[in-house]
């Protein structure tokens, strides 16, 4: 059946492409890291912590997510203090044309040994934190010292490549003093990794890798990441106040060494609800909404005379993807894999949930990414060669299969599968669509034993490192993903290019093994990458969508007239 036949056989789902599931962001280990827990304190609906009497007037406004804290090592998911309150060494910048680069940041400059092990690093001279304290290359070093060792920290694997991070993490060494890191003065140090591995810098500019003052974070404890005064970066923006559940403001941080930013502050709002967060944007009680956070709203604002030139978009750099579980017969087949690719037209699949909202995706790296192949070949939407497949390899009459759908997921992905199912039905597969609670769903994933099931992955840092080697670097990880994906010499090309430092090859043997992967082998099945939607006011200047798989943004140069 033809892409406009599908669209025609789904058009009530159409309605529901509002629903949109808000992507999983990756976390910076890569594996199921989960937010750290805090103390009670933090929960008390309402407690409001440092400078409540900001004259918000010239501030932008805007709803974000409610964090229990926001501490950049702990947690992997509210990132907007993070990424506005605090710099890392290294940062990725979005170009124009929809590319991105590692470019400078507190390390004006850097250098990189020829054998890929040693980075030496150089500050910029004069940077002080918001509390005045002058950053230094110690500063460095307690940082990473802290995300291998601080009990609540979820982000240590951004330590983990340097040598003797194992013997910190494990307390049979007190620092990476010596080892992974060497001082030379105030401004520069080197960083030692214990094997080449080509996507560090990239690791670098994730949130989780922000710049902590030594002195005031020690001095903090628990109360880092959760009492706003205690709470100091070197950001544009100094973390004010925060009333529990309901409020958090950041003002400029008028002397920040990068320049003041162009707006007085930010008044971020926690409303869980979408149409308030609606009757809010229309109301002009906040500046912009992030449609993310307002999923059933977005076919309101889209199909809107008054609003639909006030959207700005930009691609979310993740991948949607329905799993193999290749130890589930006859999933253990290529061409039973290759079959279900096939049978699926993921642009119509697309349209019918989220509006046509994104791009198809053809392989494992997508669009935004570093690494991402423009001339990957398609695959295509083809059901009698996927019959036929089916017929070679002894299944011509087909094969039940079950689907699995967490508790947890919205109407989307509900909708998602059983279109799916019903394009399978064409080809003799019968499928059931299951709903299994969340945690059920987690650990028999986890233990390699899930079936079918579809999610998606968001970029953490972006290097193909982050997509190819979380799902297909070696046994441990296909297995905790259900993927179960049994070409040895694949995972083993994909550990051994993290070590390749000519840039050019190592990008090039990820575009080989990509296609050898998700094409040759079907190892999954790529779906599409979702665009991420925003209503932003006339008032608004300087917006730009982060490049990130995240919902955060960098406000530096966003300014609001009143």
């Amino acid at each position: 059946m033809n892409q406009s036949g599908w669209g025609r056989r789904f058009c009530s789902l159409l309605a529901l492409g509002s629903m949109v599931c808000v992507m999983v962001s990756g976390c910076g280990s890569g594996a199921g890291a989960k937010q750290a827990e805090v103390g009670d304190s933090t929960k008390e609906a309402q407690q409001t912590l440092g400078k409540s009497n900001i004259d918000t007037a010239t501030f932008l406004k805007f709803v974000d997510d409610n964090p229990d804290i926001v501490d950049p090592q702990c947690t992997s998911d509210f990132y907007t203090i993070p990424m506005n309150c605090f710099d890392r060494l290294v940062e990725v910048k979005a170009n124009d044309d929809g590319t991105s680069q590692i470019v400078p940041s507190l390390a004006k400059s850097y250098e990189v040994s020829k054998d890929g092990l040693t980075y030496t690093f150089h500050l910029n001279q004069g940077v002080k934190f918001s509390n005045g304290a002058d950053l230094t290359s110690s500063d460095v070093l307690y940082t990473f010292n802290r995300l291998l060792t601080y009990p609540k920290s979820v982000n240590g694997s951004i330590a983990s490549g340097l040598k003797g991070a194992k013997e910190v993490s494990e307390g049979k060494q007190k620092s990476l003093e010596g080892t992974g890191i060497k001082i030379i003065d105030d401004h520069t140090f080197e960083m030692i990794l214990e094997q080449p591995y080509a996507a560090f810098l990239a690791q670098l500019t994730a949130p989780g890798a922000s710049i902590l003052d030594e002195k005031t974070t020690e001095e903090a404890g628990d109360q880092f990441g959760i009492d706003p005064e205690k709470t100091i970066g070197t950001g544009p923006f100094v973390f004010s106040s925060w009333t529990f559940n309901s409020e958090l403001i950041l003002s400029a941080n008028k002397n920040c060494w990068s320049g003041a930013p162009a707006c007085d502050g930010l008044d971020i709002k926690v409303v869980p609800d979408d149409e308030t967060q609606r009757m809010m944007y229309e109301n002009g009680e906040i500046d912009f909404l992030d449609l993310d956070n307002a999923q059933s709203q977005i076919d309101y604002f889209l199909k809107s005379d008054q609003y639909k030139n006030q959207i700005v978009e930009g691609t979310r750099v993740g991948i949607y993807y329905i799993s193999l579980n290749e130890d589930i017969k006859p999933l253990d087949n290529p061409k039973v894999r290759k079959a279900l690719q096939m049978a699926l037209d993921r642009k119509s699949i697309l349209d019918a949930v989220y509006g046509g909202r994104g791009q198809v995706e053809n392989g494992i790296l997508p669009h935004g990414l570093i690494g991402y192949n423009p001339n990957l070949p398609e695959i295509k939407y083809d059901v009698e060669g996927a019959k036929q497949l089916l017929k070679d390899a002894g299944y011509a009459d087909g094969f039940d299969l079950e689907l699995d759908l967490s508790s947890k997921d919205d109407q989307s992905g509900k909708d998602l599968l059983e279109i799916a199912s019903a394009m399978w039905e064409q080809i003799g597969v019968k499928c059931t669509v299951k709903t299994v609670d969340d945690a059920t769903i987690q650990d028999q994933k986890h233990d390699g034993k899930l079936g079918c099931y579809q999610s998606s992955w968001s970029a953490d840092f972006n290097d193909p490192d982050n997509f190819m080697f979380t799902f297909f670097g070696n046994d441990a990880n296909t297995k905790f993903r259900s993927l179960n994906y049994k070409n040895e010499d694949a995972m083993q090309r994909v550990t051994a290019a993290r070590a390749i430092t000519d840039e050019t090859k190592r990008i090039q043997e990820y575009q080989d093994l990509e296609k050898l992967i998700a094409q040759e082998d079907a190892a999954w099945i790529p779906l599409f990458s979702k665009q991420h939607l925003y209503v932003v006011s006339p008032k608004v200047s300087g917006f730009k969508v982060s490049w990130n798989g995240w919902s955060n943004n960098y406000y530096h140069n966003v300014s609001v007239k009143r």
